[in-house]
């Protein structure tokens, strides 16, 4: 039986180049949610994902976050992880 944890990261990121970097940490995979923090610590977009929806549905919330890009200059990307146990 496999056992799954969840764990989080955070990353600073500046308005110009915050698409890329959701874009790249998707791309890694293995990725529950991701919250996007505005630079005094609101919580300003909060996107759960799953595996099915990688794809195409995730493009209309990355137009969005486009535009809060535009709005806000700098602040945090909080990603939450899911890591798998099952190699022991």
């Amino acid at each position: 039986m496999t056992e799954k944890k969840t764990r989080t990261e955070e990353f600073e990121f500046s308005g110009d180049k915050l698409i890329a970097q959701i874009k790249e940490l998707i791309h890694k995979g293995n990725i529950r949610r991701i919250i996007l923090k505005s630079e005094d610590g609101r919580v300003l977009v909060d996107i759960p994902l799953s595996v099915g929806i990688l794809g195409t549905l995730v493009a209309p919330q990355l137009a969005a976050l486009g535009a809060i890009a535009a709005l806000v200059t700098k602040g945090t990307i909080v990603v939450e992880k899911i890591e798998d146990d099952s190699a022991e």
